[in-house]
């Protein structure tokens, strides 16, 4: 038993949210507006596999994180985070290539995709400053943070994950807002857009103390939101005499107390779900599990445990995958109902840290095993499924995603490469090059489709400064598709 494990306290919060906090916006910046297709077809210069860039502009544009979806309910557009108007969510479709402006007034954090509805749901925070421009940079390991500097202030916060790395000070409370995207793309395709309030609705709002940060994630049912709670809250939550963990690695980042709590976005209720000692990050839900929560200790780098899971009532809360000093895990991501990915690095020379002191310990070389693991929710047991090849550049997996039918797995490295993995026969191949732009703005994330046929990526191969990244469609092999398994007793 974990000492802090406490149960949730639930909280209704009433009142009304100013809308006086928003920035003014020029008019170009209204919701709904829409770009003309950038859709560029590109053969893969090693692998010649067919490369669909969905934006291949300088605007900065990249991907919603690997953990939360990335296409509209009915599969046709996919929604990502742009410069082309500041602040702001972009959608394409996949089949025209028209760009759709999603939001108006900005958002922050993880932009939340539904599964059975055309809706996308956000946290929208006013802030003493306009969002700062998005570089598809991944600053600490893409965890928007908050930052409380008294028992009364307000929170400081990046308001989106990628963004320039400043914070900002949130003047007012949180409110976790949907978008009806139907309406909006069919007002859009009719050029008969009307005011933001017509597709936008505001479900709730989080109280200011709570410092709500930009990790957010949507319940499978859509009945509820998850966020992150701030450390003055959560420490109201912990258990007595609970010892707090302090900051690990040359980060300086991790230290607790943090929480997790939930809004009815029926209703707007708000209730405090648990507390932890520690800094979370990396906040996710189960697309086919009502209620269950995955998360991270973040440290921006390797944690003394990495992976936890929790339920939403508070019950549950343990290790997902419980890690040895010598690895280094990382970038969990829900891939099935049963299962969550993880990436045991082997970026380090082997004999790291233990001849003289390193910061991250003896982690992350190839002395035990590594490579790309799946953790079974409901057994506990892991499998690793593949690594990228002794003496590869590519050195080890890094970003790791599956596929929701179960057949394949996906990572890239540190060349910023992409590979598939059949979980059948444990094949394992390069799947695309990508110029192996390791000068980009970020890594390239992989995410599997919700049909599990293709994976969107982010990266700089068509970028003049080879930083600037774009939204890439990688489809999975034909002859992997058609592939036909017999098991055997």
């Amino acid at each position: 038993m974990i000492s802090w494990l406490n149960k949730p306290c639930l909280r209704s919060v009433a009142g009304f949210f100013c809308a006086g906090f928003l920035l003014a916006l020029p008019a170009v910046a209204q919701i709904g507006r829409r770009f003309p297709s950038e859709k560029k077809e590109v053969a893969d210069s090693v692998t010649g596999v067919p490369l669909l860039f969905l934006t291949s502009t300088p605007a900065g544009d990249s991907k919603i994180y690997q953990t939360h979806h990335q296409w509209t309910s009915d599969g046709k557009w996919i929604v990502f985070r742009s410069n082309r108007v500041r602040g702001e969510a972009m959608a394409v479709n996949t089949q025209s290539g028209t760009i759709v402006q999603v939001t108006e007034g900005g958002y922050a954090g993880m932009l939340c995709l539904a599964d059975h509805s055309m809706s996308l749901y956000f946290l929208r925070i006013p802030t003493t400053e306009p969002a700062p421009v998005v570089t598809g940079a991944e600053p600490a390991y893409n965890l928007p943070r908050v930052a409380r500097t008294g028992e009364n202030s307000p929170a400081s916060l990046n308001t989106s994950a990628g963004v320039t790395g400043h914070t900002r000070a949130a003047t007012g409370p949180a409110q976790i807002v949907r978008v009806d995207l139907g309406k909006l793309f069919a007002d859009s395709e009719a050029d008969k857009i009307q005011a933001a309030s017509a597709y936008e609705k505001v479900c709730g709002i989080i109280p200011l103390e709570w410092g709500a940060g930009g990790d957010m994630a949507l319940d499978c049912t859509e009945e509820f939101a998850y966020f992150r709670v701030g450390k003055e809250e959560s420490a109201k939550h912990l258990a007595v005499n609970t010892k707090l963990e302090s900051s690990f690695g040359p980060r300086n980042m991790g230290a607790g107390p943090a929480g997790l709590g939930k809004m009815n976005l029926k209703t707007g209720e708000v209730s405090f779900i648990v507390a932890v000692p520690f800094q979370i990050g990396h906040v996710q839900t189960n697309p086919w599990v009502p209620g269950e929560i995955v998360f991270c200790w973040e440290t921006g780098g390797k944690s003394p445990q990495r992976t936890w899971t929790v339920l939403a009532d508070g019950t549950g809360l343990r290790p997902l995958y419980p890690e040895a000093s010598y690895e280094w895990i990382t970038h969990e991501a829900v891939i099935t109902k049963d299962e969550v990915a993880i990436a045991i690095l082997a970026h380090r020379q082997p004999g790291v840290g233990v001849n003289q002191p390193d910061p991250w310990g003896i982690s992350g070389s190839g002395e035990h095993p590594t490579g790309l693991g799946i953790v079974n929710l409901r057994t506990r047991e892991m499998r690793i499924v593949g690594q990228i090849p002794m003496g590869n550049p590519g050195k080890s997996v890094w970003h790791v995603n599956g596929s929701p039918d179960g057949r394949w797995a996906c990572a890239d490295d540190f060349q910023y490469r992409l590979w598939l993995i059949d979980r059948h026969s444990g094949e394992m191949i390069l799947l695309a090059d990508l110029g192996h732009m390791t000068t980009a703005a970020d890594h390239i994330h992989p995410t599997f489709s919700a049909d599990s046929s293709k994976i969107e990526i982010q990266c700089a191969m068509l970028a003049e400064n080879k930083r600037t990244m774009n939204i890439c469609v990688v489809p999975v092999p034909d002859a992997w598709l058609k592939r036909t398994y017999r098991d055997t007793p």
